[in-house]
């Protein structure tokens, strides 16, 4: 019988639940008897090599990078699951919804206590993915 494959990405987060997963040691060696990584930076996989499963997506989406990779794990796998806070509520990052976006960039790269931005320039470059508005959990 066939394993059957696992895929796993991190968006908006502090990458801790892939941590975790790591650290369950030699007992990983017993995991990848059951199950087979496809796309994971468990793996170092980076593309999807077929269908999947399973997708486990932690953390939360906060710029069109990470709706493109959720949307994706959606395209690409039978059951896709929200691991952890961010993925589910928004978690940390989503600490920003509580103020427009501007403020927050202007809070972060202007008006911060430690902040030393002699131009006031806010990061704009068009290899950056653009931020949403929002921190959104992966239900959105």
């Amino acid at each position: 019988m066939a394993k059957p494959k696992i895929a796993t990405a991190s968006l908006a987060g502090c990458f801790g639940c892939h941590m975790s997963v790591l650290d369950i040691d030699d007992r990983i060696l017993k995991l990848i008897e059951l199950v087979e990584f496809d796309k994971s930076p468990v793996d170092d996989i980076k593309k999807f090599t077929g269908r999947c499963a399973v997708g486990l997506i932690e953390g939360g989406c906060c710029n069109q990078e990470n709706v493109k990779v959720l949307r994706e794990f959606r395209e690409h796998c039978d059951v896709l699951v929200s691991v952890g806070d961010c993925a589910i509520m928004g978690g940390l990052p989503a600490m920003r919804n509580a103020m427009p976006l501007k403020e927050c960039l202007d809070e972060a790269y202007r008006n911060g206590p430690t902040v030393h931005n002699p131009s006031g320039k806010i990061p704009a470059d068009p290899e950056l993915p653009l931020l949403l508005d929002k921190v959104y959990p992966c239900s959105a």
